[in-house]
């Protein structure tokens, strides 16, 4: 079997020989993602890195917006614990995602991990503008194979929250409601929980 040629690098190109070091994209192992220590946000999607961009303070206000109302919704009633982004989220062997706002039962605490998740009960993500569809079909595709039972889309272009729900293993998302500034979001999976659908995008203007 012939060798990889060695690639040498010029000034100013990319430090090749460094990333001759790691997996070829399609071969990464769950160990080899979590021995990476950056500060950029990585997932593996069937042993490939995909890196994810900066969030914005737009982004992170909303996220904060929402995530209080549901942390606290959560605290109040001791349902279990809801946690925000970074935290690696096992959907499959492979495949580990990072949702912006995650929750799992009290009565599945097993399947939590200092290091990661074994999935999760619901799961929340606010659409990114550099490449929706995969907050849109993408992870909405994967977090459902995965059996998580509720699914959040909040998106600020035209700042609608969609929930979703799994009604049976195996089978795509049935979608509850898109609800809209005025209305309030409602989960089925976190029975009480309503959501001012206004409060959480006009956060973005503190």
């Amino acid at each position: 079997m012939p060798s990889t040629p060695i690639i040498e690098s010029a000034i100013g190109d990319p430090t090749w020989e460094i990333a001759e070091l790691f997996p070829r994209q399609g071969h990464w192992s769950e160990g080899e993602y979590f021995s990476l220590h950056t500060n950029r946000l990585i997932e593996l999607s069937n042993g490939k890195l995909e890196l994810l961009p900066s969030p914005t303070q737009a982004h992170q206000l909303i996220l904060s917006s929402l995530f209080r109302q549901i942390h606290d919704f959560v605290v109040a009633n001791q349902f279990g614990v809801a946690l925000f982004a970074p935290l690696p989220i096992k959907l499959w062997d492979g495949t580990i995602r990072e949702p912006d706002i995650v929750f799992m039962r009290a009565s599945n605490k097993e399947r939590r991990a200092d290091e990661f998740w074994n999935g999760a009960d619901l799961v929340v993500e606010v659409v990114s503008s550099d490449d929706p569809k995969r907050d849109l079909e993408v992870k909405r595709n994967e977090y459902a194979q995965a059996g998580i039972s509720e699914y959040w889309i909040v998106d600020p272009r035209n700042s609608t929250m969609t929930v979703f729900k799994l009604e049976s293993a195996g089978q795509p998302y049935a979608e509850v409601g898109v609800y809209k500034p005025g209305e309030f979001a409602a989960s089925l999976l976190l029975e009480g929980l309503t959501v001012d659908v206004a409060a959480v995008f006009e956060a973005a203007n503190e």
